[in-house]
């Protein structure tokens, strides 16, 4: 197996890794209710799914990291950009894993009904910054990937397409739930995600049974 089929395969596979956190989307909801903090109950959902999404955080980083070599060929300065990106998109979802965990801390403690208040807060700050790390960062991060993969062709350029075309849809649904237009969790929110799932998954699946594609390799692209 080749230099280049590996980092295809490892790149893959860490994309795939990112949809490990789809379950924190039931765990989270009753954490974020408002009964959690005075409830009874284990805690240990909540937990993995703060688990959950560390993995992911650092799987969003390994997955710039490790496409960097071959990406830098194409666009030194873009790469880097979108090794920035998803450092700083996965530093905003370890920030609100820290939120999550703070409502578990408080209960665990027994703050009770004194501490609905700030349970309230950090559930409001937890959709806040979830809103900015899970909606812009990755529309930002997968308008530079598309863009990078598309100039290249090491993927087929209609998957790229996917992510170029994706990105400005997720920009979309943002700043419709950042004015109010659309509800953060209304099922209309959930829709403007699905062409960069449908990318990012679609390019993980490529990678790992296809790699890149060689002509664009042996084309010094």
């Amino acid at each position: 197996m080749s230099s280049l089929r590996k980092t295809a395969l490892v790149a893959g596979i860490i994309y795939l890794i990112t949809f490990v956190s789809i379950p924190t989307l039931a765990i989270y909801s009753r954490v974020k209710g408002a009964g959690y903090i005075v409830g009874s109950g284990p805690d240990t959902p909540a937990i993995i799914g703060g688990i959950l999404e560390i993995i992911v955080a650092l799987a969003g980083i390994g997955t710039a990291v490790v496409l960097y070599p071959v990406l830098r060929k194409q666009n030194e300065s873009t790469a880097m950009g979108l090794v920035a990106a998803r450092i700083l998109e996965s530093g905003t979802i370890f920030v609100g894993v820290a939120f999550i965990l703070s409502i578990v801390t408080l209960r665990q403690a027994g703050a009770g009904a004194d501490a609905l208040a700030t349970s309230n807060a950090l559930v409001a700050l937890y959709d806040r910054i979830f809103l900015l790390g899970q909606s812009f960062m990755p529309a930002i991060c997968d308008i530079l990937l598309g863009f990078m993969l598309y100039k290249s062709r090491l993927v087929p350029r209609g998957l790229s397409l996917i992510g170029i075309v994706g990105g400005p849809i997720l920009l979309i649904g943002y700043f419709a739930i950042l004015f109010g237009l659309i509800g953060q969790h209304a099922p209309m929110a959930g829709l403007f995600a699905i062409p960069v799932a449908l990318f990012e998954f679609s390019l993980g699946v490529y990678l790992v049974v296809r790699g890149f594609r060689l002509s664009a390799i042996t084309a010094g692209t």
